[in-house]
Formats: C-alpha cells, sequence, structure tokens
C-alpha cells in the first residue's frame, strides 16, 4: 500500500502563494492528484497528473492559479498555488491511484493525511 506524506501547508495573506509537496513510497500509482476539504464542505478535486506529467487537469476553480508538477526521480508532485485567495482555505490531500483510462475525481482511493492551508484576507 503507497504512503503519500504531504507539506508545504501554512497561513498566507490573500494573494500570495504557497508549494505543497507530496512523496509518495511506491511507484505503483499512474495518476496523482490534490483534493481540498474546507470546514462543512464535501471533499472536492483540485489537480492532477498522469505518472509521464504529459498529462495533467484541473478544476475550474483553480485553473490559471494552480500548477501541479512532478519530480520522478524523487517520487513527488507539487502544487504550485498562486493568486490565493480565503476561498483555497481548505486541509489539501494528496491522492493516488492505478486508473485506466482517463480519471475521475471519484476514481482516487489512496490518500495522505493532509496539510492545511489557511489563507486570509
Amino acid at each position: 500500500q503507497v504512503q503519500l506524506v504531504e507539506s508545504g501547508g501554512g497561513s498566507v495573506q490573500a494573494g500570495g502563494s504557497l508549494r505543497l509537496s507530496c512523496e509518495a513510497s511506491t511507484y505503483s500509482n499512474n495518476w496523482m492528484g490534490w483534493f481540498r476539504e474546507a470546514p462543512g464542505k464535501e471533499r472536492e478535486g483540485v489537480a492532477a497528473i498522469y505518472a509521464n506529467g504529459r498529462s495533467t487537469f484541473y478544476s475550474d476553480s483553480v485553473k490559471g492559479r494552480f500548477t501541479i508538477s512532478q519530480d520522478n526521480v524523487k517520487n513527488t508532485i507539487y502544487l504550485q498555488m498562486n493568486m490565493l485567495t480565503p476561498e483555497d482555505s481548505a486541509m489539501y490531500y494528496c491522492a493516488a491511484d492505478v486508473i485506466l483510462g482517463y480519471p475521475k475525481w471519484a476514481d482516487f482511493g489512496r490518500w495522505g493525511q493532509g496539510t492545511q492551508v489557511t489563507v486570509s484576507s
């Protein structure tokens, strides 16, 4: 079973930036991604990336502000978050899975423990 370890969360003012990292313990997953869950809201997909880095997709709420990337040598993915707003405040979770074809958010079933992001106005 893969272990996913997130880091990089913290507190920032609106308009600022943060970069999250997620290191996977194995190379057994072909898709990895980021989800977030704010208090009182359902967990939502944010961004995902295929193992070779050639395919990515984003939720509409973060397109143009967030960028997902990977370092295959380190088996790590990153989420660069720019132009943060208070609405981006949430617990951010790294996710991974073996998915056939183009994934849906619901296809991800392996999770990290999460890292908190807080954006103040």
